[in-house]
Protein backbone atom coordinates (compact mmCIF):
# COMPACT_ATOMS: atom_id res chain seq x y z
CA UNK A 1 0.00 0.00 0.00
CA UNK A 2 1.38 3.42 -1.01
CA UNK A 3 1.89 6.16 1.57
CA UNK A 4 -0.79 8.42 -0.03
CA UNK A 5 -3.39 5.59 -0.02
CA UNK A 6 -2.68 4.81 3.62
CA UNK A 7 -3.02 8.51 4.58
CA UNK A 8 -6.33 8.71 2.68
CA UNK A 9 -7.77 5.69 4.56
CA UNK A 10 -6.53 7.12 7.87
CA UNK A 11 -8.38 10.38 7.16
CA UNK A 12 -11.59 8.51 6.26
CA UNK A 13 -11.39 6.48 9.47
CA UNK A 14 -10.85 9.59 11.58
CA UNK A 15 -13.95 11.03 9.92
CA UNK A 16 -15.95 8.03 11.13
CA UNK A 17 -14.70 8.25 14.74
CA UNK A 18 -17.62 10.52 15.68
CA UNK A 19 -20.12 7.82 14.66
CA UNK A 20 -18.23 5.14 16.61
CA UNK A 21 -18.14 7.33 19.74
CA UNK A 22 -21.86 8.14 19.34
CA UNK A 23 -22.60 4.42 19.07
CA UNK A 24 -21.07 3.78 22.50
CA UNK A 25 -22.66 6.82 24.16
CA UNK A 26 -26.15 5.88 22.92
CA UNK A 27 -25.86 2.28 24.15
CA UNK A 28 -24.48 3.48 27.50
CA UNK A 29 -27.77 5.36 28.03
CA UNK A 30 -29.37 1.94 28.55
CA UNK A 31 -26.54 -0.47 29.43
CA UNK A 32 -24.48 0.23 32.55
CA UNK A 33 -20.90 -0.99 32.21
CA UNK A 34 -20.38 -3.92 29.79
CA UNK A 35 -18.20 -1.69 27.58
CA UNK A 36 -16.13 -4.76 26.72
CA UNK A 37 -19.20 -6.65 25.47
CA UNK A 38 -20.57 -3.70 23.49
CA UNK A 39 -17.16 -3.08 21.89
CA UNK A 40 -16.89 -6.74 20.86
CA UNK A 41 -20.41 -6.72 19.36
CA UNK A 42 -19.50 -3.65 17.24
CA UNK A 43 -16.24 -5.32 16.31
CA UNK A 44 -18.09 -8.42 15.02
CA UNK A 45 -20.55 -6.24 13.11
CA UNK A 46 -17.75 -4.32 11.37
CA UNK A 47 -15.71 -7.46 10.65
CA UNK A 48 -18.71 -9.37 9.23
CA UNK A 49 -18.49 -12.05 11.91
CA UNK A 50 -20.77 -13.72 14.46
CA UNK A 51 -20.42 -13.61 18.22
CA UNK A 52 -21.14 -16.05 21.05
CA UNK A 53 -21.81 -14.45 24.43
CA UNK A 54 -21.45 -16.54 27.57
CA UNK A 55 -22.40 -15.35 31.01
CA UNK A 56 -24.60 -15.87 34.02
CA UNK A 57 -28.34 -15.11 33.75
CA UNK A 58 -29.36 -11.51 34.39
CA UNK A 59 -26.23 -9.80 33.05
CA UNK A 60 -28.11 -7.80 30.37
CA UNK A 61 -26.95 -9.93 27.42
CA UNK A 62 -30.35 -9.74 25.70
CA UNK A 63 -30.86 -6.06 26.57
CA UNK A 64 -27.45 -5.17 25.08
CA UNK A 65 -28.35 -6.84 21.77
CA UNK A 66 -31.81 -5.21 21.61
CA UNK A 67 -30.28 -1.80 22.32
CA UNK A 68 -27.66 -2.39 19.61
CA UNK A 69 -30.39 -3.12 17.05
CA UNK A 70 -32.12 0.17 17.95
CA UNK A 71 -28.95 2.24 17.70
CA UNK A 72 -27.84 0.80 14.35
CA UNK A 73 -31.29 0.88 12.71
CA UNK A 74 -31.31 -2.78 11.75
CA UNK A 75 -34.08 -5.37 11.64
CA UNK A 76 -33.83 -7.32 14.87
CA UNK A 77 -35.19 -10.79 15.56
CA UNK A 78 -35.02 -12.91 18.71
CA UNK A 79 -35.66 -16.62 19.09
CA UNK A 80 -35.55 -18.61 22.30
CA UNK A 81 -33.84 -21.93 21.63
CA UNK A 82 -35.49 -24.95 23.32
CA UNK A 83 -34.90 -28.73 23.30
CA UNK A 84 -38.11 -29.38 21.32
CA UNK A 85 -37.34 -26.78 18.66
CA UNK A 86 -37.46 -27.70 14.96
CA UNK A 87 -35.41 -26.20 12.08
CA UNK A 88 -38.62 -24.70 10.63
CA UNK A 89 -39.06 -22.66 13.84
CA UNK A 90 -35.85 -20.88 12.86
CA UNK A 91 -35.91 -20.80 9.06
CA UNK A 92 -39.61 -20.88 8.24
CA UNK A 93 -41.59 -23.39 6.17
CA UNK A 94 -43.80 -23.77 3.08
CA UNK A 95 -47.46 -23.17 4.08
CA UNK A 96 -50.33 -24.45 1.94
CA UNK A 97 -52.66 -21.66 0.78
CA UNK A 98 -56.18 -23.08 0.27
CA UNK A 99 -57.31 -20.09 -1.80
CA UNK A 100 -54.66 -20.50 -4.48
CA UNK A 101 -53.95 -24.20 -4.04
CA UNK A 102 -50.22 -23.49 -3.84
CA UNK A 103 -47.53 -23.47 -1.16
CA UNK A 104 -46.34 -20.07 0.08
CA UNK A 105 -43.10 -19.72 2.00
CA UNK A 106 -43.52 -18.25 5.46
CA UNK A 107 -40.12 -16.91 6.48
CA UNK A 108 -38.82 -17.51 10.00
CA UNK A 109 -36.99 -15.24 12.46
CA UNK A 110 -33.61 -15.89 10.79
CA UNK A 111 -34.63 -13.36 8.12
CA UNK A 112 -33.30 -10.32 9.96
CA UNK A 113 -30.12 -8.25 10.11
CA UNK A 114 -29.42 -9.21 13.72
CA UNK A 115 -30.56 -12.60 14.98
CA UNK A 116 -30.42 -13.05 18.73
CA UNK A 117 -30.16 -16.81 19.29
CA UNK A 118 -30.97 -16.95 23.00
CA UNK A 119 -29.59 -19.95 24.92
CA UNK A 120 -28.32 -21.51 21.70
CA UNK A 121 -27.01 -24.63 23.44
CA UNK A 122 -30.57 -25.72 24.32
CA UNK A 123 -31.43 -26.65 20.71
CA UNK A 124 -30.68 -30.08 19.19
CA UNK A 125 -28.17 -30.75 16.37
CA UNK A 126 -30.70 -30.52 13.50
CA UNK A 127 -31.51 -26.92 14.49
CA UNK A 128 -27.81 -26.13 14.85
CA UNK A 129 -27.19 -27.33 11.28
CA UNK A 130 -29.95 -25.04 9.95
CA UNK A 131 -28.31 -22.10 11.69
CA UNK A 132 -24.91 -23.18 10.36
CA UNK A 133 -26.02 -22.63 6.75
CA UNK A 134 -27.26 -19.13 7.58
CA UNK A 135 -24.02 -18.25 9.38
CA UNK A 136 -21.64 -19.58 6.76
CA UNK A 137 -23.45 -19.27 3.43
CA UNK A 138 -25.59 -16.22 4.35
CA UNK A 139 -28.55 -18.08 2.88
CA UNK A 140 -31.42 -20.30 4.04
CA UNK A 141 -32.96 -23.29 2.27
CA UNK A 142 -36.70 -23.85 2.75
CA UNK A 143 -38.02 -26.87 0.88
CA UNK A 144 -36.34 -26.70 -2.52
CA UNK A 145 -35.80 -22.94 -2.50
CA UNK A 146 -32.77 -21.02 -1.28
CA UNK A 147 -33.11 -17.46 -0.02
CA UNK A 148 -30.20 -15.05 0.32
CA UNK A 149 -30.19 -13.19 3.65
CA UNK A 150 -30.04 -9.40 3.78
CA UNK A 151 -26.72 -7.74 4.61
CA UNK A 152 -25.52 -7.00 7.14
CA UNK A 153 -26.37 -10.29 8.84
CA UNK A 154 -25.09 -11.04 12.31
CA UNK A 155 -25.84 -13.91 14.69
CA UNK A 156 -25.50 -12.98 18.34
CA UNK A 157 -25.86 -16.16 20.33
CA UNK A 158 -26.05 -16.41 24.11
CA UNK A 159 -25.50 -19.32 26.44
CA UNK A 160 -25.59 -19.50 30.22
CA UNK A 161 -22.39 -20.77 31.77
CA UNK A 162 -23.91 -22.60 34.75
CA UNK A 163 -26.93 -24.45 33.39
CA UNK A 164 -26.15 -27.92 32.08
CA UNK A 165 -29.55 -29.66 32.30
CA UNK A 166 -31.24 -29.88 28.92
CA UNK A 167 -28.30 -28.41 27.03
CA UNK A 168 -26.46 -29.69 23.96
CA UNK A 169 -22.76 -28.85 23.62
CA UNK A 170 -22.20 -26.86 20.44
CA UNK A 171 -20.29 -28.92 17.85
CA UNK A 172 -16.76 -27.74 16.99
CA UNK A 173 -17.81 -26.93 13.41
CA UNK A 174 -20.47 -24.56 14.77
CA UNK A 175 -18.16 -22.94 17.32
CA UNK A 176 -15.59 -22.32 14.58
CA UNK A 177 -18.14 -20.21 12.68
CA UNK A 178 -18.25 -17.69 15.52
CA UNK A 179 -15.60 -15.03 15.07
CA UNK A 180 -15.62 -14.19 18.78
CA UNK A 181 -16.66 -15.75 22.04
CA UNK A 182 -17.04 -13.26 24.86
CA UNK A 183 -17.39 -14.19 28.52
CA UNK A 184 -19.02 -11.54 30.65
CA UNK A 185 -18.99 -11.29 34.43
CA UNK A 186 -20.73 -9.44 37.25
CA UNK A 187 -20.81 -5.63 37.26
CA UNK A 188 -18.64 -3.71 39.71
CA UNK A 189 -20.23 -2.37 42.92
CA UNK A 190 -20.37 1.15 41.45
CA UNK A 191 -22.02 -0.11 38.24
CA UNK A 192 -24.54 -2.17 40.23
CA UNK A 193 -25.43 0.88 42.33
CA UNK A 194 -26.09 2.81 39.08
CA UNK A 195 -28.31 -0.04 37.82
CA UNK A 196 -30.32 0.03 41.07
CA UNK A 197 -30.86 3.79 40.86
CA UNK A 198 -31.91 3.56 37.21
CA UNK A 199 -34.39 0.78 37.88
CA UNK A 200 -35.86 2.71 40.80
CA UNK A 201 -36.54 5.93 38.90
CA UNK A 202 -37.03 4.86 35.30
CA UNK A 203 -40.62 3.96 34.58
CA UNK A 204 -40.44 4.26 30.80
CA UNK A 205 -38.06 2.92 28.18
CA UNK A 206 -35.01 5.10 27.59
CA UNK A 207 -35.00 6.51 24.07
CA UNK A 208 -31.84 6.02 22.01
CA UNK A 209 -30.89 7.81 18.81
CA UNK A 210 -30.20 5.88 15.65
CA UNK A 211 -26.54 6.39 14.79
CA UNK A 212 -25.80 3.94 11.95
CA UNK A 213 -27.86 2.43 9.14
CA UNK A 214 -27.22 -0.71 7.00
CA UNK A 215 -25.52 1.25 4.17
CA UNK A 216 -23.24 3.02 6.65
CA UNK A 217 -22.25 -0.30 8.24
CA UNK A 218 -21.43 -1.82 4.85
CA UNK A 219 -19.33 1.27 4.04
CA UNK A 220 -17.45 0.85 7.34
CA UNK A 221 -16.82 -2.80 6.44
CA UNK A 222 -15.28 -1.59 3.19
CA UNK A 223 -12.93 0.60 5.26
CA UNK A 224 -12.03 -2.34 7.50
CA UNK A 225 -10.99 -4.30 4.40
CA UNK A 226 -8.57 -1.51 3.44
CA UNK A 227 -6.83 -1.25 6.82
CA UNK A 228 -3.13 -2.03 6.49
CA UNK A 229 -1.61 -5.13 8.09
CA UNK A 230 2.20 -5.14 8.04
CA UNK A 231 3.89 -8.46 7.08
CA UNK A 232 5.48 -8.54 10.57
CA UNK A 233 2.01 -8.30 12.16
CA UNK A 234 0.78 -11.05 9.83
CA UNK A 235 3.72 -13.14 10.99
CA UNK A 236 2.74 -12.48 14.61
CA UNK A 237 -0.82 -13.70 13.90
CA UNK A 238 0.51 -16.86 12.24
CA UNK A 239 2.90 -17.48 15.16
CA UNK A 240 0.02 -17.31 17.67
CA UNK A 241 -2.12 -19.70 15.62
CA UNK A 242 0.77 -22.11 15.04
CA UNK A 243 1.68 -22.08 18.74
CA UNK A 244 -1.73 -23.60 19.52
CA UNK A 245 -0.78 -26.58 17.35
CA UNK A 246 2.95 -26.97 18.01
CA UNK A 247 3.76 -25.00 21.18
CA UNK A 248 7.17 -26.67 21.53
CA UNK A 249 8.28 -24.92 18.31
CA UNK A 250 8.03 -21.63 20.21
CA UNK A 251 9.72 -22.84 23.39
CA UNK A 252 6.38 -23.51 25.12
CA UNK A 253 7.22 -27.14 25.83
CA UNK A 254 5.16 -27.24 29.05
CA UNK A 255 1.97 -26.71 26.98
CA UNK A 256 2.47 -29.68 24.65
CA UNK A 257 0.52 -32.16 26.78
CA UNK A 258 -2.21 -29.64 27.58
CA UNK A 259 -3.52 -29.09 24.04
CA UNK A 260 -5.53 -31.80 22.29
CA UNK A 261 -6.36 -29.80 19.14
CA UNK A 262 -5.05 -26.42 18.04
CA UNK A 263 -7.14 -23.81 16.26
CA UNK A 264 -8.27 -24.03 12.62
CA UNK A 265 -7.05 -21.88 9.68
CA UNK A 266 -10.28 -19.89 10.04
CA UNK A 267 -8.88 -18.62 13.35
CA UNK A 268 -6.03 -16.81 11.56
CA UNK A 269 -8.47 -15.16 9.14
CA UNK A 270 -10.79 -14.10 11.96
CA UNK A 271 -7.89 -12.83 14.06
CA UNK A 272 -6.69 -10.63 11.21
CA UNK A 273 -10.18 -9.32 10.41
CA UNK A 274 -11.05 -8.66 14.05
CA UNK A 275 -7.73 -6.82 14.58
CA UNK A 276 -8.51 -4.60 11.57
CA UNK A 277 -11.98 -3.81 12.94
CA UNK A 278 -10.42 -3.08 16.35
CA UNK A 279 -8.00 -0.63 14.66
CA UNK A 280 -10.95 1.16 13.03
CA UNK A 281 -12.74 1.48 16.38
CA UNK A 282 -9.50 2.96 17.77
CA UNK A 283 -9.40 5.41 14.81
CA UNK A 284 -6.36 4.02 12.99
CA UNK A 285 -5.74 2.87 9.41
CA UNK A 286 -3.22 0.19 10.37
CA UNK A 287 -3.07 -2.78 12.75
CA UNK A 288 -0.64 -2.80 15.66
CA UNK A 289 0.56 -6.04 17.30
CA UNK A 290 -1.18 -4.80 20.46
CA UNK A 291 -4.53 -4.90 18.59
CA UNK A 292 -3.97 -8.58 17.80
CA UNK A 293 -3.08 -9.36 21.42
CA UNK A 294 -6.13 -7.46 22.70
CA UNK A 295 -8.66 -9.57 20.79
CA UNK A 296 -6.76 -12.89 20.50
CA UNK A 297 -8.41 -14.49 23.52
CA UNK A 298 -11.92 -13.83 22.19
CA UNK A 299 -11.02 -15.27 18.78
CA UNK A 300 -9.20 -18.38 20.05
CA UNK A 301 -10.82 -19.50 23.31
CA UNK A 302 -13.74 -21.41 21.73
CA UNK A 303 -11.56 -23.08 19.10
CA UNK A 304 -8.71 -24.52 21.15
CA UNK A 305 -9.50 -27.89 22.77
CA UNK A 306 -7.59 -28.73 25.92
CA UNK A 307 -6.41 -32.28 26.66
CA UNK A 308 -7.13 -34.46 29.71
CA UNK A 309 -3.79 -33.49 31.25
CA UNK A 310 -4.82 -29.82 31.23
CA UNK A 311 -8.07 -30.60 33.04
CA UNK A 312 -6.21 -32.68 35.62
CA UNK A 313 -3.88 -29.74 36.34
CA UNK A 314 -6.65 -27.08 36.33
CA UNK A 315 -5.18 -25.58 33.16
CA UNK A 316 -8.08 -23.83 31.47
CA UNK A 317 -8.20 -22.78 27.81
CA UNK A 318 -7.92 -19.13 28.93
CA UNK A 319 -4.73 -19.90 30.87
CA UNK A 320 -3.24 -21.77 27.89
CA UNK A 321 -3.96 -18.84 25.56
CA UNK A 322 -2.48 -16.39 28.08
CA UNK A 323 0.72 -18.46 28.23
CA UNK A 324 0.90 -18.49 24.41
CA UNK A 325 0.40 -14.71 24.18
CA UNK A 326 2.97 -14.08 26.91
CA UNK A 327 5.43 -16.53 25.33
CA UNK A 328 5.42 -15.14 21.79
CA UNK A 329 7.37 -11.96 21.23
CA UNK A 330 5.48 -9.06 19.66
CA UNK A 331 7.16 -7.51 16.59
Amino acid sequence: MSHSNWEHIEEEIKGQKEFVDSFFSEIEKVIVGQRYLVERILLALLANGHILIEGLPGLAKTLAVKTLASVVQLKFSRIQFTPDMLPADLTGAPIYDQRTGTFQVKKGPVFANILLADEINRAPAKVQSALLEAMQERQVTIGEQSFVLDEPFLVLATQNSIEQDGTYPLPESQLDRFMLKVKISYPSRLEEATILRRMAFTRTNIEVNKVLNPDHILALRGLVDQIYVDPKVEGYILDIVEATRTPEKFGLTDLKGYIQFGVSPRAAMHLSLAAKAYALIEGRGYVRPHDVKQIARDVLCHRLIEGYQARAHDMTVEKIIRKILDGIEMP
